[in-house]
């Protein structure tokens, strides 16, 4: 049984994390999502950041059929949990570098091709600009 992992904040969940997670189901048997604390998001985005809390982010992602498991991590890289639960896989979004991310030292990276227009800041942006 092969584990993928990924990880991020997924604060306002938008086609892009679909498709990445979707991705994630595609290439192994089960998919695992570190899921950034509340605090975490705020150090990372700026304090008004989530937008959505944790345990609401965590349970939308765990409703999504392609996701097995969602596991919350209070730091701002989730090198230990990924030494924890040892994946098979790292997947992460093109906006990454292979040698740059967290654990790529521990198992194969995979980068997801970045889908130009879709972010959650721009999310925001747009639902504040209206």
């Amino acid at each position: 049984m092969s584990v993928v992992f990924t990880n991020g904040c997924f604060d306002v969940l938008h086609r892009a994390h679909i498709e990445l997670l979707n991705y994630c189901a595609s290439i192994g048997d089960r998919v695992i999502v570190g899921l950034n604390s509340d605090d975490s998001v705020k150090r990372l985005k700026g304090e008004h950041r989530p937008i959505n809390n944790e345990k609401d982010r965590k349970f939308i992602l765990e409703s999504l059929e392609c996701v097995d498991d969602v596991i919350v991590f209070s730091e701002d890289t989730p090198y230990k949990l990924i030494k924890l639960i040892r994946p098979d896989v790292i997947v992460k979004g093109g906006d990454y570098e292979r040698e740059k991310v967290a654990g790529s030292d521990l198992c194969e990276v995979k980068i997801f091709e970045y889908i130009d227009g879709y972010s959650t800041t721009k999310t925001i942006q747009n639902i504040t600009n209206r």
